[in-house]
């Protein structure tokens, strides 16, 4: 294996300078992914960007095309499934309500509950939003060769599963 020179190497080697009685291994894989996240966090918002939207304000659209017809959730199941709290998804769907791509009524029952769903300028904005999001993903991903992708993609699905509960 070659040795690894990048900003993270160098941490590494200043901390086994300074704390010999650590193992700072982690500090490789750990520090690496922060960067790549942050990176392509970048990348992917860079697109959203592009169609006029903020990464939270993609998370719902998305959430509720996802859906299929006819595109509807609760402000709660879209909380959920976005991961943010309810003051948070009330302002996102003030503002996609503001900019004509949700609508909001009444749900059926005892009249308390709110069903949210895309308007037609929703749904158009994030299919369009969403097929160049996909064509970023794969020009992202391209950069690890194919045959690479499918042990990356089980290794980070193992690791995640033992902070979501699915281990």
């Amino acid at each position: 294996m070659t040795e690894i020179d990048d900003q993270v190497a160098r941490i590494q080697q200043a901390w086994r300078r300074e704390r010999p009685d650590l193992d700072v291994t982690p500090i490789g894989t750990i520090g690496r992914l922060h960067r790549l996240a942050l990176a392509l966090t970048e990348e992917l918002v860079t697109v959203y960007r592009a169609h006029g939207l903020s990464e939270g304000d993609f998370d719902v659209l998305a959430a509720l095309r996802r859906t299929g017809a006819p595109f509807e959730a609760s402000p709660s199941d879209l909380a959920a499934s976005t991961m943010v709290t309810s003051g948070g998804m009330s302002k996102r769907l003030d503002r996609l309500e503001g900019a004509g791509l949700i609508s909001r009524r009444v749900g059926s029952g005892d009249g308390r509950g709110r069903v949210v769903a895309l308007t037609g300028q929703g749904r158009e904005l994030i299919d369009a939003a969403f097929a160049d999001h996909v064509a970023n993903e794969q020009r992202l991903l391209s950069m690890v060769p194919a045959e690479e992708r499918p042990a990356l993609e089980a290794t980070l699905a193992g690791w995640l599963a033992h902070f979501e509960g699915s281990a």
